[in-house]
Order: C-alpha cells, then sequence, then structure tokens
C-alpha cells in the first residue's frame, strides 16, 4: 500500500519545488545579463565581458557555500553567523539546499549589477576578487540584518522594514557596490570632452540587449514570485499569482512610458532607453509586488520617469556606467523600497528610509575600502592602449568576434 503524505509533507514538497524552480528561472538571468552588457557595449570587450558573467555565477555559487550562506542565516551577532557550509542550518518548512540554490542566484544577481558599470576599462581579476568578497563578505552581513533578521527583529534598529524580493537588499546593495568602484575607476577614455559634456558610445548589438532584456524580464518572474517562499496552501498559490502579475505589470507601465518620454523629448523612441525602463520596473517592483498590478503601473511609470532623469544626471556628473547599471538598479532600488512605505499602510516610510540608509552605508564604503585597497595594489584600470584596442585580447587572449577584428588581419 502507498504511504500517504502528511499535509506537512505536502507543504515542505512544494515549498522546495518551488525554491528549486524559482532559482533555476533566476539563474537564467545571469545569461540576461550577460547579453545585456555585452550588447550595450562595445564589441571588442565583449568576451571579457562574457568571461566575467560566467564566472561571477561561479564564485558566487561556491563562496556563498562555503561561508556567505552561514554569514547571512546562521545563528551570531549582527554581523556574523556561525559554521561553515551549511553546518547548522535546518528548516522545517523546506529543504535547506532547496533555500541555498534560491539564495545563492540572487547573490550573483547583486554582483552582475556591478559588471556592467565597470565595463570596458577595468581589469578581469581585481574585479574577480572584488566579486569574491562581495558574495562571500559584504552581501551576506547586511542580508543578515534583513533577511537573516538580526537588525529587523523587534526593538532592533531595522524593525519594520521590508524588501519582499530585494530591491534594496539585492539591487541597491549591487548599486552602491557599483557606485563605490566607478568613482575610483573613472569614466572611459573619450567618454566626456574638455567642456564635460558626455559623448554617446553606442552599444555594438541592441538585438542582443534586447534579448538580455527579454530573459531578466523572464527570470524576474522567478525572482519575485519564487520570494513567496511557500506554494502549500490555496493562500501561498494566489500570493505568487499576484506578485507574477504585478511584477509583469509594472515592466510593462516602465517600458512603455520610457517609450513615450523619450519620443515626446527627443522626437525618436530610444530603445536602449525602453529596455532599461522595462528593467526599471523590474527592479522597483520588487520590494513589494505583492500589490495590485494599479499600482505596479505606477510604481513602473515612476520607476521610467526616474531613469531618464537619472541616465543624463550621471553623465552631468561625469559618472560613466555604460549600461545604466546605477539608473536602474541603485536608483529604481531605492524608489521600489520607498513605495513600499507609500502604498502599504502597514509599513512605515521611516523605517524604509532607515534600510535605505543603513545598508546603502555600509555597503558603499565597505566596497569603496575593498576597491580602494585593490587600486592601490594592483590597479583597476587597464592601460590606455589596452582600452583603445579592447579588453578582449589583452585579457582573455581572443576576440568574440575574431572575423571582424584584428584577428581578421591576421588571416589574410
Amino acid at each position: 500500500m502507498e504511504e500517504v503524505l502528511a499535509g506537512a509533507d505536502v507543504q515542505y514538497i512544494l515549498s522546495s519545488f518551488l525554491m528549486v524552480f524559482a532559482g533555476i528561472l533566476v539563474m537564467f538571468m545571469a545569461a540576461g545579463f550577460a547579453m545585456l552588457e555585452s550588447g550595450l557595449t562595445r564589441s571588442k570587450n565583449t568576451a571579457t565581458i562574457l568571461t566575467k558573467n560566467v564566472l561571477i555565477f561561479s564564485i558566487a555559487s561556491v563562496l556563498y557555500y562555503i561561508l556567505g550562506y552561514n554569514l547571512m542565516y546562521g545563528d551570531g551577532n549582527a554581523l556574523f553567523g556561525t559554521g561553515f557550509a551549511l553546518s547548522g542550518i535546518s528548516y522545517d518548512t523546506h529543504s535547506v539546499y532547496a533555500d541555498f540554490f534560491f539564495q545563492v542566484v540572487f547573490v550573483a544577481t547583486a554582483a552582475s549589477v556591478v559588471s556592467g558599470s565597470v565595463a570596458e576599462r577595468m581589469k578581469l581579476w581585481p574585479f574577480l576578487f572584488f566579486t569574491a568578497v562581495l558574495t562571500m563578505i559584504i552581501y551576506p552581513i547586511q542580508g543578515h540584518w534583513t533577511w537573516g533578521g538580526s537588525l529587523t527583529e523587534e526593538g532592533m534598529i531595522l524593525e519594520g522594514f521590508s524588501d519582499f524580493a530585494g530591491s534594496t537588499i539585492v539591487h541597491s546593495v549591487g548599486g552602491w557596490a557599483a557606485l563605490a568602484g566607478v568613482l575610483l575607476l573613472g569614466a572611459r577614455k573619450g567618454k566626456y570632452g574638455e567642456n564635460g559634456k558626455a559623448r554617446a558610445i553606442p552599444g555594438s548589438n541592441i538585438p542582443m540587449a534586447t534579448l538580455g532584456t527579454f530573459i531578466l524580464w523572464f527570470g524576474w518572474f522567478g525572482f519575485n514570485g519564487g520570494s513567496q517562499l511557500a506554494m502549500g496552501t490555496i493562500e501561498d498559490i494566489d500570493a505568487i499569482g499576484l506578485v507574477v502579475a504585478s511584477t509583469n505589470t509594472a515592466a510593462a507601465a516602465g517600458a512603455i512610458t520610457a517609450a513615450i518620454l523619450t519620443g515626446l523629448m527627443y522626437k525618436k523612441v530610444d530603445i536602449t532607453m525602453v529596455l532599461n525602463g522595462a528593467l526599471g520596473g523590474l527592479v522597483g517592483i520588487t520590494a513589494g509586488p505583492d500589490v495590485s498590478p494599479a499600482i505596479a503601473i505606477i510604481v513602473g511609470i515612476v520607476a521610467a520617469i526616474l531613469i531618464i532623469i537619472a541616465v543624463p544626471l550621471f553623465d552631468k556628473l561625469r559618472i560613466d556606467d555604460p549600461v545604466g547599471a546605477l539608473s536602474v538598479h541603485l536608483v529604481n532600488g531605492i524608489w521600489g523600497t520607498l513605495a513600499v512605505g507609500i502604498f502599504n499602510a502597514d509599513v512605515s516610510l521611516f523605517a524604509q528610509i532607515k534600510g535605505i540608509v543603513l545598508i546603502g552605508a555600509f555597503v558603499f564604503i565597505t566596497s569603496l575600502i575593498v576597491w580602494g585597497i585593490l587600486k592601490m595594489v594592483v590597479g583597476l584600470r587597464v592601460d590606455e592602449d589596452v582600452e583603445v584596442e579592447g579588453l578582449d585580447l589583452a585579457e582573455c587572449g581572443l576576440e568574440a568576434y575574431p572575423e571582424f577584428g584584428k584577428g581578421a588581419r591576421k588571416l589574410f
């Protein structure tokens, strides 16, 4: 006779399956980041960009397992957990390994944000070293404060802070880390003229960037939907459905708004702004996707407006961000977190502001220290001639498109 599973066992199985399946969707976002970054930068740097994105996910997977997951969810004080390799961590409601896999793809997402902002002029190995520190130490510590619960419990400094799927905890963390690196790294050669006016440096492959955006959009359903963390009841399924619907709506509203605004402002629709408008809507809704699609439309509209403002503002400040990652992930990570305090009556706007400030200050300062040490010890930036020729041959020893690059001249 077949054994009949108890209700608790069914809930355990379904919740664990949700995390595994959603984690697979989020893992596919690594491909989206690789395609988006490659498409919005120049072809002479494509092989290096692809190498970075493969290694970001790989480094995060190993180092978050060795230490980061325990720092984030292990027992301990407000800074550190205890133990290594998931030791001492278990859950009654779902598999610990399903939870680890779901969490590690979030860590990789935060690190992927950094890659686009420092593209086309940073050395490969210093970037990878920073990725190791970010995924193993910096991200898990602030995650321990929030999703780990050490500073959000009753009476603690971040009590009442709410971030459903990581507008601040994931996306703005990547944004703050990127900003610290960009400030020390400087702009790409030729980006700003003597008068300080920004010069457009077109991306090499808009179809690839568009594909990357669609992949990210697709993966975001796992990012936000999986953050329900449970699938064992009718209420859970209803909540997941709402989260996915509102996530999609916010992205669509962001894309439409960016198209309308660029059409009105420049008399032409800017596809790169439309792509970032959709991504901004996704980042903005991530902190509170458990809202009606009507509110998600508002979140997406504001996200796109902020991108239209932020992209030229960063250029005026001579902060060179090749893919617009700071505008998408940092600016809209902040907006999405504030939006929870605005639209959710149960969440204090002041609590949201405290979370943004504390997490932002910690990540920016620690990242600035790590970037600064790397700059002094090994340097961050490639030589000028390498930047002009492209990073691919110098950093990877090959070109992504040898038939169209220097390799073509060697063949004939």
